[in-house]
């Protein structure tokens, strides 16, 4: 899934007007989109130097902060949508993360690359890691510190109290409401506190 297909298909799961918090939000590219065509609000957090320049050269407002240690900054439900897009397999504190996502947002909507879609387990068959487009490093020089699959997803949201309000995979820019675990490349979570 391209990198744009897979903005667009995020995109449409925010409401117009929404105040928005992106978690690990790149070159701001998302939030920008955002602003531009549904009139949102909020900012961005990113670590990298180049990437925070990226975001304020697109009129993004971004806050330079390492994930890794929280978001106490923030109060309860102070964003309508916390968005943690292709962020949650560099993060070390997944857990902690997904909690504190839920309890800044009101609605919460995660997506990462599903690493139990067929061509991986196929890959993984032959005996190599995959390398497609939703996972295109080699496993020696990934940026991911972990990998994971919608259904694995689904029992960490249960174990940390969350709801899942909606759930599907995404392939090639489609919703893969069936077997989304075998047939989608990215797994997509709508989330509240339970």
């Amino acid at each position: 899934m391209s990198e744009r297909s897979l903005m667009d298909s995020m995109a449409r799961l925010v409401p117009d007007g929404a105040r928005v918090l992106d978690l690990g939000c790149g070159d701001g590219a998302l939030l920008a989109h955002l602003q531009h065509t549904k009139g949102c609000t909020g900012y961005g957090v990113e670590i990298d130097d180049a990437k925070v320049l990226a975001c304020l050269q697109r009129g993004v407002n971004v806050l330079q902060l390492n994930l890794d240690e929280g978001l106490s900054m923030f109060g309860n439900n102070s964003f309508d949508v916390v968005l943690q897009i292709d962020t949650l397999q560099h993060l070390r504190n997944v857990e902690t993360m997904l909690r504190e996502t839920a309890r800044v947002g009101r609605t919460a909507i995660v997506a990462f690359p599903n690493f139990a879609h067929w061509p991986n387990r196929l890959s993984v068959l032959r005996g190599r890691m995959p390398v497609t487009r939703r996972l295109p490093y080699q496993w020696y020089d990934t940026p991911n510190i972990r990998v994971g699959t919608y259904a694995d997803f689904e029992v960490l949201a249960e174990r940390n109290g969350l709801t899942i309000t909606d759930s599907f995979g995404l392939q090639d820019g489609q919703e893969q409401r069936l077997w989304p675990n075998l047939l989608a490349g990215t797994a997509v979570f709508k989330l509240s506190q339970g």
